[in-house]
């Protein structure tokens, strides 16, 4: 299987939407691109796949008109009959207190088997649950997210100075690579893809659907599939199911933004 990336056309409808790490109240949070994308999007199925909400922020929480329209189309989705299932994460951890029930009209579970179209089937979780023991503790979310709101907030100010000084930005800055960097060394360290392939094969299903590192993936790993629906901070990307069973890794990005953006191996650019 091969990872594919693609522009969200101007109407597009699916059999199932998975998305991830929206951080609903954070700093960070890209509420409004979201929102653009959800309501280019119709899907029978949407699967929340953890930390939509950020209860675990750094700082003052961050909330606008946009995440409240956010919340406001899911819940108009479930009223149109759409079934909406919120699988919580790390960041919003106090809805696993409520499992079973209810939020808003939204199904909450910790995970689930999802069967596709095709009959394949695939495990859908946050995948945190899959994380090293060290990284499984609430204070080191709590951490992060300090750690995280505080870099953003340097970074925009940093943005407003260069903007006055030079009429222009870098095309990635200081900033953005530490936080990258930070991601990428707490995945190397924390065999976070391989726990979660050695998930899927003792349930005995095809693969696993899950978020939690921010990092978009679509690939077959020693004959299970691993996808990781990305976020809504950095990435900007969300993964579909289509009428056929197909998995696609969406991204929502401007175009003059994805050029020369260097995909993943054996990646895919869909018109």
């Amino acid at each position: 299987m091969t990872e594919s990336f693609a522009p969200p056309v101007r109407q597009r409808r699916v059999r199932t939407l998975f998305v991830s790490d929206l951080h609903l109240g954070a700093w960070g949070s890209q509420a409004g691109r979201f929102l653009e994308f959800l309501k280019k999007t119709d899907a029978e199925t949407i699967y929340l796949v953890g930390d939509i909400l950020d209860i675990w922020h750094g700082g003052t929480p961050f909330w606008s008109p946009a995440h409240d329209a956010v919340m406001d189309e899911l819940r108009r989705r479930i009223r149109a009959g759409v079934r909406v299932v919120y699988l919580p994460g790390n960041h919003d951890a106090e809805l696993r207190k409520r499992l079973g029930r209810r939020f808003q009209g939204m199904e909450l579970v910790d995970e689930l088997v999802h069967r596709a179209a095709d009959g394949r089937q695939f495990l859908v979780l946050h995948g945190d649950q899959c994380d090293a023991r060290l990284f499984r503790f609430h204070f080191m979310t709590r951490l992060g997210s300090r750690c995280d709101a505080g870099l953003r907030q340097v970074d925009a100010w940093a943005r407003r100075v260069l903007l006055r000084s030079f009429h222009r930005l870098p095309e990635r800055n200081l900033v953005e690579m530490m936080i990258a960097g930070t991601n990428m060394l707490m995945t190397a360290g924390n065999k976070f893809e391989a726990r979660l392939i050695e998930l899927a094969r003792s349930r005995g299903v095809d693969g696993v659907i899950c978020g939690h590192f921010h990092k978009p993936a679509l690939r077959t790993i020693e004959g299970v599939v691993y996808a990781n629906c990305g976020d809504w901070i950095d990435s900007h990307t969300a993964m579909i199911e289509t009428e056929d069973g197909r998995l696609e890794l969406l991204e929502l990005r401007p175009a003059a933004q994805r050029k020369g953006r260097k995909l993943p191996q054996g990646a895919e650019v869909q018109a």
